[in-house]
């Protein structure tokens, strides 16, 4: 898609991808590294993990119609930048138009790396969620978008998000009280006895996929939430994971098993942890 000598800054991306968005997978190389700092399918890296148009309104990332993607994520470089686009199912074609806006300036000693990964659990057995454990290095983390299937009935949100940083045992430094509650809503995202969406600049329920009507078993949900004003900084390491917890209407947790993905967001000095090996197309298709 780019390669842009440098230094400089990548400050908007707008592209209108067709195909599944789960098995397009955008990769972004700085300085002539040789791990990519930002892996992601591109619906997830969009806050579209469903492979369904949903309007999204915010700071960092905007949605618009028919299908248009753009992100605001400013992204400084000091040597190189390469753009990498591709799709990992040739069985199924897809059309790619694009347009990267960047500023060629000098870049402040003290800026950060943006990176990007992605992770997916289907279904996820161990009533946690993790976002990302790989994190090494000084820097800070700035949102996170999740797609998140339900596959029971109730309410499914009782969990906490949980920030592990600096060498943290235990006990994280930073804990949540419940994934609406994180998510900058509370109540179960309840009005009127239904979910309901709203974007705003920093958080958002923008997405609700409802097959079978409220608290009902398959229903799948897009939330995000950015670190702008609010970034959550770590010196050597940090380790993120939320619970995959609902509530009976019996008065108990109740544990789930989820279909979860997430793309998570931030900034680092390099070099940077390997990523995992991304899932094969498979394993990332949405079922």
């Amino acid at each position: 898609m780019a390669e842009i000598e440098g230094p400089g800054a990548i400050q908007h991306i707008w592209m209108t991808p067709t195909g599944k968005w789960r098995f397009s997978i955008l990769r972004v190389y700085w300085d002539n590294e040789t791990e990519p700092s930002i892996e992601c399918p591109v619906g997830d890296f969009f806050g579209m993990g469903w492979n369904e148009y949903s309007p999204l309104v915010s700071s960092a990332i905007c949605v618009n119609p028919g299908s248009a993607f753009n992100s605001y994520w400013v992204m400084p470089f000091r040597k190189k930048v390469q753009d990498h686009y591709g799709n990992v199912n040739s069985a199924e074609a897809m059309t790619l138009y694009y347009q990267i806006d960047y500023t060629l300036t000098e870049v402040p000693a003290d800026a950060g790396y943006f990176h990007a990964q992605f992770r997916r659990s289907n279904p996820n057995e161990t009533s946690i969620y993790t976002i990302n454990d790989g994190i090494k290095g000084k820097g800070q983390f700035v949102g996170v978008y999740l797609a998140w299937g339900v596959n029971n009935n109730g309410w499914w949100g009782e969990g906490e998000i949980k920030f592990f940083i600096d060498g943290d045992g235990k006990f994280p430094t930073i804990c949540g009280t419940g994934t609406e509650d994180y998510f900058c809503g509370s109540y179960n995202f309840d009005r009127d006895g239904k979910y309901t969406e709203f974007c705003t600049p920093y958080s958002g329920l923008h997405q609700v996929i409802r097959p079978d009507g409220v608290y009902r078993s398959q229903q799948r949900f897009g939330l995000y939430r950015w670190h702008i004003m609010d970034p959550i900084r770590f010196e050597t390491d940090l380790k993120i994971t939320i619970q995959d917890l609902g509530w009976h209407l019996g008065g108990r947790y109740l544990k789930q098993q989820s279909d979860i993905s997430s793309a998570c967001f931030w900034y680092q000095a390099e070099p940077h942890a390997k990523y995992p090996k991304l899932p094969d197309w498979q394993t990332l298709e949405v079922i």
